[in-house]
């Protein structure tokens, strides 16, 4: 039976890595992204690495409406089933230069990139999911929990930690699994190209237990295993994997 795996943000970091990680126990993968060129990238890896597993990729905006319901509907007519949707794509909160009326943009373009698109996709693609056994994973963050960084980036991510059990308790019963990853300081990512300076990074790196940044294959593994069979025990919950981040910074 061919098991399906759909994975958004794809073409780089954490996404990319996920798509690696379900190679494994995947035939075939399905990654969405905006940038083709990316996207393209990552499969042609994907393809050399991983024998016998198919790879496609579909450019899609997962916060705009017709482009998700689009997709669906590609979706609906090429796949039998998904089995696993892991809904990585995000953006950082850009930065409040004005009053008022920049801090609503602000907020509300924060939201629609890292709340809206999760929930646009996984309702678009709830019908779809295998019944037992579908797995939806949402990347999550540290900030949720620690109240850090940019407010609007963290507060939109400590939504997404409310629809995962919300959608446990609508689909939980027929044996779909909803859970978060929460990933801390974590670099090789887009999300912090350009926003990391080396001040930061040992602020950061003295407030982990470890040591040190986490990596983006080591969020997938995380992602993986409840991406398994084996997790079907595992609903609505958070699984921190920020390397014991003890403070804030």
């Amino acid at each position: 039976m061919e098991r399906v795996a759909v994975v958004t943000g794809a073409g780089t970091g954490i996404g990319a890595a996920c798509a690696a990680a379900l190679a494994a126990s995947c035939t075939r993968l399905v990654l969405l992204g905006r940038r083709q060129d990316r996207l393209d990238a990552t499969a042609e890896g994907l393809r050399s690495s991983a024998e016998g597993v198919r790879v496609d990729t579909r450019s899609v905006d997962v916060a705009d409406v017709a482009a998700v319901q689009a997709f669906a509907e590609w979706a609906a007519a090429d796949l039998d089933a998904i089995d696993v949707l892991v809904n990585n794509a995000g953006s950082p909160q850009p930065r409040i230069n004005g009053g008022l009326d920049d801090v609503a943009a602000v907020w509300e373009s924060t939201w629609r990139a890292n709340t809206l698109s999760v929930v646009l996709m996984t309702e678009a693609l709830k019908p779809m999911m295998r019944r037992p056994g579908g797995r939806i994973v949402i990347i999550g963050s540290f900030a949720a929990e620690m109240g850090t960084g940019s407010p609007a980036y963290a507060s939109a991510k400590g939504a997404l930690e409310t629809y995962a059990v919300t959608l446990m308790r609508e689909l939980g019963r027929e044996g779909i699994t909803s859970n978060v990853v929460s990933p801390g300081y974590t670099a090789g990512t887009e999300l912090l190209e350009g926003r990391m300076t080396p001040e930061r990074h040992e602020r950061l790196v003295a407030g982990i237990a470890a040591g040190r940044a986490g990596t983006p294959e080591e969020i997938a593994s995380a992602v993986a295993y409840l991406a398994s069979p084996e997790a079907g025990f595992i609903n609505g919950r958070v699984l921190t994997a920020n390397g014991g981040t003890y403070l804030s910074a």
